[in-house]
Order: C-alpha cells, then sequence, then structure tokens
C-alpha cells in the first residue's frame, strides 16, 4: 500500500457528508459539525469537493464530541450502502464472483479515504477482514474505537446489499477492552464479540464467497474496474512525495532540476528525497523516465509537432536520444506510432 500525506485533499467528501447529515438528525448545527474541518455545507453535496484523510478523522472527533448516541458510529456506518462508494461500489455490485470482488475491494480500497489498512484472509470454513488504525496525531481510545465501529458497520452493511440480508458473521473480534455497553455489540453485529484480542476482525462462514452474485455482469465489471485502475494510478501519482516531485518535473520537463536540486525546492536533504521516494517504491529517476514517456506519448498523438520539437521540449540532448527512448517506451518508432494512431 503507497502512503497519501493525511492533509491531502484527494479523496471524495461522502464520509463527511454521512456523519453531518447523521447529526443533523439529532438536531446538531451543521455549523459544529463542521467544526474545524473547512469546508462549508455546500461542499458537502458537489462531486467536486475533494477532502483529506485528517479532515475525515475530524468529522469523527465532532461526532465524538456531538452525538448523544452512543452507536453513532455503528449507525452511520450502516449508512454507507455500495452505491455510496461511487464508481468503486459500482465495480463490488457488478463482480461476477465474490472472492473476484473481494480482492478487488481489497486492492482498490485506497480510493475510498480509508483510515485504516485492510487484509483478508480466507480458510476452508471461515473468512475474516482484518483492519488496523492508521496512526493519526491524537488518536486517543475513544477516535480509535468510533473508526473500528464505524468501519465494521460499513462492511457489514456493504455485504448485505451484495450477498444478501440474511449474510451473517460468526464472530468479531476487537483490541479494545470490553466497555459496559457490551451487550450493544453483540446486538449490533448479531454475533459473539470477543475483546481485548490481538487484531480488529469480522469473521463470516466462508461458504458466502461460493455464492454467486445476484447483479453481477461482466462487461460492466470490467469498464469499471479499469476507470478505478486509472484512477487509482492518478491518486498514487499526484499524492506524496513523489506526487509533489512529479509536479517541480511536469514544469521543467524541457529542463529538469537534479535530485539534489530538486530535494531542496522540497525542503528535503537529498538522502531524505530518496528514502522517501524508495517507501513509495519509485525514484527519482523512474519519475522522471515516467513522464517523459507519457507526455512523449500525448505530443506524438494529439499534436504535430516535430521529433526533434519534442525532443527538445522533453530535455533531450538530441532527437536521436529521443527516438532511442521512445523506442523503449513503445517498440515503436515516434513517427511510426503517429501514423498507427491516426489510422
Amino acid at each position: 500500500m503507497f502512503e497519501v500525506d493525511p492533509d491531502e485533499k484527494v479523496y471524495s467528501v461522502f464520509k463527511i457528508s454521512k456523519i453531518v447529515d447523521a447529526l443533523k438528525d439529532e438536531g446538531v448545527p451543521a455549523q459544529a459539525a463542521l467544526e474545524g474541518i473547512r469546508i462549508s455545507e455546500a461542499e458537502l453535496t458537489s462531486p467536486l469537493t475533494k477532502v483529506s484523510a485528517n479532515q475525515v478523522v475530524q468529522s469523527y472527533r465532532n461526532a465524538l464530541t456531538c452525538s448523544r448516541n452512543p452507536s453513532f458510529a455503528f449507525d452511520v456506518g450502516s449508512r454507507f450502502h455500495v452505491s455510496t462508494f461511487g464508481i468503486y461500489g459500482l465495480a463490488l455490485l457488478s463482480g461476477v464472483d465474490f472472492r473476484q470482488t473481494v480482492a478487488f475491494a481489497v486492492q482498490y480500497y485506497q480510493l475510498t479515504a480509508p483510515l485504516v489498512e485492510v487484509t483478508f484472509e480466507e480458510q476452508p470454513s471461515w473468512a475474516a477482514w482484518g483492519i488496523a488504525v492508521f496512526p493519526f496525531k491524537h488518536l486517543d481510545a475513544a477516535l480509535h474505537d468510533f473508526i473500528v465501529e464505524l468501519q465494521f458497520g460499513a462492511l457489514l452493511c456493504v455485504h448485505r446489499d451484495l450477498m444478501g440480508s440474511d449474510f451473517h458473521l460468526t464472530q468479531v473480534q476487537l483490541t479494545s477492552p470490553k466497555p459496559s455497553g457490551a451487550a450493544r455489540h453483540a446486538e449490533q453485529f448479531g454475533c459473539e464479540v470477543l475483546y481485548e484480542q490481538p487484531r480488529n476482525r469480522l469473521l463470516f462462514p466462508a461458504g458466502w464467497l461460493d455464492e454467486k452474485p445476484s447483479l453481477g455482469n461482466p462487461v460492466t465489471y470490467a469498464q469499471v474496474a479499469d476507470i478505478c485502475d486509472k484512477l487509482l494510478t492518478e491518486l498514487k501519482q499526484n499524492t506524496g512525495v513523489a506526487g509533489k516531485v512529479r509536479q517541480v518535473l511536469l514544469a521543467n520537463l524541457e529542463s529538469p532540476p537534479d535530485a539534489d536540486a530538486l530535494a531542496g525546492q522540497l525542503g528535503l536533504s537529498p538522502r531524505t528525497l530518496r528514502r522517501r521516494l524508495q517507501q513509495e517504491h519509485t525514484s527519482y529517476r523512474e519519475l522522471i523516465d515516467d513522464l517523459r514517456a507519457q507526455t512523449a506519448i500525448r505530443y506524438i498523438r494529439d499534436t504535430r509537432l516535430t521529433v526533434e520539437t519534442i525532443a527538445f521540449l522533453l530535455g533531450f540532448s538530441d532527437p536521436a536520444a529521443f527516438r532511442y527512448a521512445f523506442r523503449r517506451w513503445t517498440n515503436t518508432a515516434p513517427n511510426a506510432f503517429r501514423r498507427s494512431v491516426r489510422g
């Protein structure tokens, strides 16, 4: 899993919107529900609004402060139907095999403004989702338990949407101590709940994975899975230190700074930049090569610029060097590639 800066605004606003709506149902003013989040009520319904993980966390803190409902986290999680998740949700709904659906859910979970790391395990008789909350600043026990309970409520809701209303759990395992309201948990989940466990897990009979989805459609799944793949690639390219490096390089492809100079522009030492990029499974050399490849293909496909001009715009020493690189990227010469895409 790649890292996203918790302050980067790259996620849909839907999670915050659900929290605000639930608090308004309790009579909590929108202003109080949005305290410290720095967005307006109007922005909650705009598909253009992007928020950070830290803003989502702040909405959860507001709920802990304002709500009088001890089941608030689970109840809100139970509103996260599969349709809530947009293209990601449509992909889940259109999968033709539940094991495929689970694999997709784990692979593309980063698109849903995650506050947890998600795992899935299948054994002969049971299957289990596991979650571990990311170490956000000032993450106390109450906020940790809120995130876990909301997440588990959402997982249960989505499973019932996909597998039917009779889907059931066999056991819930929580790392937190047993609370005074433990009976509430057992009633919510409809199964045994264990506390002070090594991991937070939802267990259910593995036989559910052998069922066939009633709304599966291979054509729709292939189309929306492709969109999700592009969205995840875009997210990876525009977040973290690698995203910041890309932004600098995109503005300077004709004469890009060397790695040491770029590190200085980002306020990092060269060693720290290399380490951070390595943690994100890339390097300065890979990023600049990838950007040049993408930009070159776009120029060749969409413009009438000469090979010589494109080579200059991408910072190559001469057209021959560019032609060599383009063939490495595409296995085709630039002009041949242009003729093939234009018919």
